[in-house]
């Protein structure tokens, strides 16, 4: 959802000069080249537009002195240039010369000057070329009846459509003036009047500089009143409809009955025409003047999104594309996407995808990209058939990109993730990642592939045949720290997956002491740290590549971005569970290393879990364990952090130190005396609130009722603030989606790990 301010520049071409067919007048077409330009300068779109003038000659007669005359035509209309004068006096003397037609003869040559192609709309048939010198006469029909006043509406409608003679209609506000009027006390008689005469509005309303004659006659106000009117006389008409078709279904044989249901069709048909163009050249009025977001805050405060949004039932194709632009337009901003929800606005647009309408099925998907990043919105949209529909149009290419970043949305919850394997959107993106050969890969398929590989169902539908060794082969190639993001993503899952990386490990080793991408590294070591299998002889790998000497290097503070150093030691942690290789990383001094790492990073909950996970593993084994225990202070630091706030640090800290008091007798003692120590500190401090609660006895006042509060009892042991109404069931959810340490994944109850998020780092997903 971007909001850009582009420059843009207009120049003129192919201008040629004709005469006019029944005035003294001269016509110049021309065409209007616009181009877009963006930050840099270059024209980022191009659009030509044909355009006309009409210089009328008032003063030109038999006495006129026509080069003089033709000189301050060229001179005073920047549109001709000085080389066109010749032309321009030739023209000149013809118009002198010429004799006024008669009345059929003006009929049979006379050319409808093309409208703007804006609106469909036409407005009433006449057999009068509207003349802008006639206002006057115009203006007289909008005091008189409904037929002269569409046709006097209709004739100023044709001059508005020329925007040279918009500033002309602005300096007669008596004209302006009995529009909004008629527009203001007929419009509910005639839908024909109305909409023509909104439509007059509309012509001002492509122009910025004319708004403020819109509001000073409170047109905007007035099209609200006329669309919700004309919407609630749409759901009549459906009802009258639905029940002439249950009285035809009641009784099938009765024809007076189906002929007046036919008659009540056909008129319902003509009816629906006309509303639609009403709404049409109402809406797009109103889209015009929303460029102003004070004057889009009003229509907000006016419901315009309920209107839009009932409006999505139609099945004009170009209705659709401008409610569902205005809808797009809108959707920036907070509320109005607020509303857009309450109004089920997913349901209605869900329908739309596909279309044959290209611009419909364009501005849609837009919309539902702006939409989709809500969080419940994105649920929607799969809840409503949207992944399958979306998915399909990744073979488009016209619509593949934006398709692709809806698809992206979804794909950051993880309840959705799962179904994307039951559509084919995960062989066409393998197809697409493939398909870029030494190229780049886009930021968009590559970040989709890494969210879709952390569903473990998906990651199995990624590794099928041989493409995992594919992928493998083109992050090593390449050094692509995203496509090697997505290969630890997929090496996370436990069972058969973990198994395929056995035949990747060594090439993942020999990237880590290479110089190179920091970022390559890191997700090198995250997936050899993912490897929790037996069937790998760490201690052959480290000694074969000498990593011993990096890793260590590597758990000084300062050596290197702390997200390098943290895999590190997760990835210490994994070559533990190992005995022989446990043995080696203790004699190298990595132990001590991980003790000084420990104090630098005490703040820091995710290392401070992560090392005494190391410890937890060492510990296992009778070499490393007597290192820990008599070489090193890691118990004392152990002990101290038993009652640490963090409820994963407490639960490791408590395993770990289980482990040590069972096979040493003096830590044993040491062990149980902080324990004893603590947990009668906690006695004393519940006696001491016991008796502050009887000096109190009224504490919790005179309702009886009181202690029966669920939320004085349901709490999370000061990480939160309890909530009214909440069961212990949500904290049990809560505190497993943070990480239980009982709960947590892998079989070898490895802590959770904040991987793809640190505390002072965005989600990886907000590209």
């Amino acid at each position: 959802m971007q909001s850009d301010d582009p420059q843009s520049l207009k120049r003129v071409k192919k201008c040629e000069i004709d005469v006019h067919p029944t005035e003294k007048a001269l016509v110049i077409h021309y065409e209007l080249e616009a181009s877009i330009l963006g930050e840099t300068g270059d024209a980022m779109h191009k659009g030509v537009k044909q355009c006309q003038k009409i210089i009328r000659l008032r003063s030109l007669n038999a006495g006129t002195d026509v080069p003089s005359f033709a000189r301050k035509v060229v001179d005073e209309c920047r549109l001709i240039h000085a080389s066109k004068l010749p032309e321009v006096e030739h023209l000149l003397l013809y118009l002198q010369n010429r004799k006024k037609p008669s009345s059929k003869l003006e009929k049979k040559e006379k050319k409808p000057v093309k409208p703007r192609e804006l609106m469909p709309f036409e407005g009433m048939d006449i057999d009068e070329e509207a003349n802008i010198n006639k206002i006057d006469e115009y203006m007289e029909l909008l005091y008189e009846g409904i037929p002269e006043k569409i046709r006097g509406s209709t004739l100023i409608l044709q001059l508005a459509r020329n925007p040279d003679n918009l500033e002309e209609l602005l300096h007669n506000e008596t004209a302006l003036g009995a529009l909004a009027r008629v527009l203001r006390e007929d419009w509910k008689q005639s839908v024909e009047l109305a909409t023509t005469i909104v439509y007059v509005f509309f012509c001002f309303s492509s122009f910025s500089q004319f708004h403020g004659l819109i509001t000073h006659y409170k047109i905007g106000l007035l099209c609200l009143n006329i669309i919700e009117h004309e919407l609630r006389k749409y759901d009549m008409w459906q009802d009258e409809l639905e029940k002439k078709d249950k009285a035809c279904d009641e009784a099938p044989d009765n024809q007076s009955l189906r002929k007046e249901h036919e008659k009540t069709l056909k008129k319902y048909q003509s009816l629906l025409l006309k509303q639609e163009q009403l709404l049409q050249v109402a809406f797009y009025l109103l889209l015009n003047l929303s460029e102003d977001t004070r004057t889009e805050l009003k229509m907000r405060n006016k419901n315009i999104v309920h209107l839009l949004v009932k409006t999505l039932e139609r099945d004009d194709e170009e209705l659709l594309v401008l409610v569902v632009s205005f809808l797009k337009k809108l959707s920036i901003f907070l509320e109005n996407k607020n509303d857009m929800a309450e109004m089920d606005t997913v349901e209605k647009l869900a329908r739309l995808v596909p279309c044959e309408h290209e611009d419909l099925l364009n501005v849609t998907l837009r919309l539902l990209h702006n939409l989709s990043f809500d969080t419940g919105l994105r649920t929607k949209m799969v809840q409503v058939g949207l992944l399958p529909k979306l998915t399909a149009l990744l073979g488009n290419d016209s619509h593949k990109h934006v398709a692709m970043r809806i698809l992206y949305h979804i794909s950051v919850d993880d309840k959705s993730k799962s179904m994307f394997a039951y559509t084919d959107c995960i062989p066409q993106l393998m197809q697409m990642l493939f398909e870029h050969g030494d190229e780049t890969i886009d930021t968009e398929l590559i970040s989709f592939c890494i969210n879709l590989a952390a569903n473990k169902r998906n990651a199995q539908i990624i590794c099928e045949g041989n493409r995992l060794k594919m992928l493998m082969k083109r992050a090593l190639k390449l050094k692509d720290p995203l496509l090697m993001k997505m290969i630890r993503n997929i090496s996370q899952h436990d069972g058969h997956l973990k198994q395929l990386f056995v035949d990747f490990v060594g090439d993942l080793a020999a990237q880590i002491n290479q110089e190179g991408d920091e970022e390559f590294v890191i997700e090198c070591l995250g997936t050899m740290a993912n490897l929790t299998i037996s069937d790998l002889d760490w201690e052959l790998l480290l000694k074969e590549y000498n990593l011993v000497p990096y890793l260590k290097d590597h758990l000084k503070p300062g050596s290197a971005e702390d997200d390098l150093i943290l895999e590190v030691v997760i990835m210490i942690g994994t070559v533990s569970t190992d005995d022989s290789c446990a043995v080696m990383l203790a004699k190298s001094g990595i132990i001590p290393a991980l003790i000084e790492l420990l104090n630098a990073q005490q703040e820091d909950d995710e290392f401070v879990c992560q090392i005494i996970y190391v410890f937890y593993q060492m510990v296992f084994h009778q070499a490393t364990r007597d290192v820990i225990v008599k070489d090193t202070q890691a118990p004392a630091y152990l002990i101290d952090l038993m009652h640490d706030k963090n409820v994963e640090i407490r639960k490791v800290c408590d395993n770990t130190l289980d482990i040590i008091a069972e096979y040493d007798e003096e830590w044993g003692k040491k062990i149980q005396s902080e324990k004893f120590r603590w947990h009668n500190s906690q006695w004393l401090e519940m006696v001491e609130s016991r008796q502050m609660e009887d000096a109190e006895p009224y504490l919790y006042g005179d309702d009886p009722d009181a202690l029966e509060q669920p939320d004085l009892f349901y709490s999370t042991d000061g990480m939160m603030p309890p909530e009214p109404g909440l069961s212990p069931d949500f904290y049990n959810q809560f505190l497993t989606q943070n990480g239980d340490f009982n709960a947590c994944n892998g079989a070898d109850g490895r802590p959770a790990t904040a991987y793809g998020f640190r505390p002072d780092e965005p989600f990886f997903h907000g590209y």
